[in-house]
């Protein structure tokens, strides 16, 4: 069972409706029990970093995941999901993060120089930098993926294993231990997007 956690943020039915695709059964839930129970979990987000982070303390799930994943578990952060993994966010003042990977995120827009629209929005390629991470198993060089986001993470290096051009090359999926995040959007990126779900699932398994 793959739960995916309910915080209020999120595109939570059209990832439901991607991993359904692959086969795997799933939940969308608060609960902390049902969360506990899972095999993985799944924390999904838009929108502003501190709006996510309150809310998420507000409904006690930020202690959930901090030991859910210390316990072991599978857990992958997806767009405003993978930030919250992190120690900070300076997106409109300074947040705490959950911690689980070190790290900042911060506004994109110094790093990428003139010319480039923010939001990024849109399809871009991956460069992989750690082929045999299991999450990117079945990825290419320069399979695209979709992004939409203003704020990237950084001081992140010994835990990227993938990044994307745009400007400069930018955070695009991270992992430590059980702990990984997806700046990209993979319930909107396709049959590649399907490929990075699939081999979340299973790893471990």
């Amino acid at each position: 069972m793959i739960a995916i956690i309910d915080y209020g943020v999120g595109n939570l039915f059209s990832l439901q409706s991607s991993l359904r695709m692959i086969g795997e059964e799933t939940v969308v839930t608060a609960d902390p029990q049902a969360l506990g129970a899972a095999d993985r979990l799944i924390l999904p987000g838009v929108g502003a970093f501190g709006d996510a982070r309150e809310k998420l303390a507000s409904a006690g799930l930020d202690g959930v995941i901090c030991a859910q994943a210390a316990a072991g578990k599978p857990l992958l952060g997806i767009c405003l999901g993978m930030q919250l993994l992190f120690e900070r966010s300076f997106e409109f003042g300074e947040h705490e993060g959950l911690g689980l990977i070190p790290g900042d995120v911060v506004d994109m827009t110094p790093l990428i120089g003139p010319g480039l629209k923010v939001p990024h929005i849109g399809w871009n390629a991956l460069d992989v930098k750690s082929p045999a991470h299991p999450l990117l198993r079945d990825v290419r060089e320069g399979d695209c993926v979709y992004f939409v986001h203003s704020f990237c993470a950084t001081r992140c290096d010994e835990s990227v294993i993938a990044t994307a051009e745009y400007g400069a090359p930018l955070t695009a999926a991270v992992a430590r231990g059980n702990v990984l995040g997806c700046q990209f959007h993979p319930e909107k990126s396709g049959e590649v997007g399907l490929r990075i779900l699939r081999a979340f699932c299973v790893w471990g398994r």
